[in-house]
């Protein structure tokens, strides 16, 4: 059992640990990709983009970390390695090939919904699993880049 949490079962300990790995390696990828745009962006509108790529970036680095801080928490082994995340990550493989900003705002929202979508899912599962704790850690991070997505999402209109 857990060595710092009681009270949930097995089977909610593996369920966690199992999506928090997941998400560790997406969000991983994530951040990669958000380097990626952010040292390869041009335009005329360069600076505020190349910026906001670094300020999403800081806000996602949070939750990544405590996601793999949940899995220590839960008496796991968070795996956060460049080669496995290059296996585990669910993610679109970034394109390396783009410079204008527009095409790396829709690339990189493109992950961030994706993104999304996956840790909405991971709410449920690991809710339904008996890991409220877990689910909450997943809500804020839900939350946190369906703000970001909007914010990147209005230099497209």
């Amino acid at each position: 059992m857990a060595v710092n949490v009681k009270g949930l079962t097995d089977n909610a300990r593996k369920t966690a640990i199992s999506e928090l790995n997941a998400r560790l390696a997406d969000g991983i990828a994530l951040s990669l990709a958000l380097k990626q745009a952010h040292w390869n962006v041009k335009g005329p509108n360069f600076i505020a983009v190349h910026e906001l790529f670094d300020a999403v970036l800081a806000r996602l680095q949070v939750h990544v970390d405590d996601i793999a801080e949940r899995v220590q928490i839960l008496d796991g082994v968070a795996v956060g390695t460049v080669e496995t995340v290059a296996k585990a990550s669910t993610l679109k493989a970034y394109p390396t090939d783009l410079t204008k900003s527009a095409d790396h705002i829709k690339a990189v929202c493109e992950r961030i919904r994706d993104y999304g979508e996956k840790l909405r899912t991971a709410i449920d599962t690991v809710d339904e699993a008996g890991d409220a704790d877990t689910a909450d850690l997943f809500t804020a991070a839900s939350r946190t880049v369906d703000k970001d997505l909007w914010f990147l999402e209005s230099h497209l209109e």
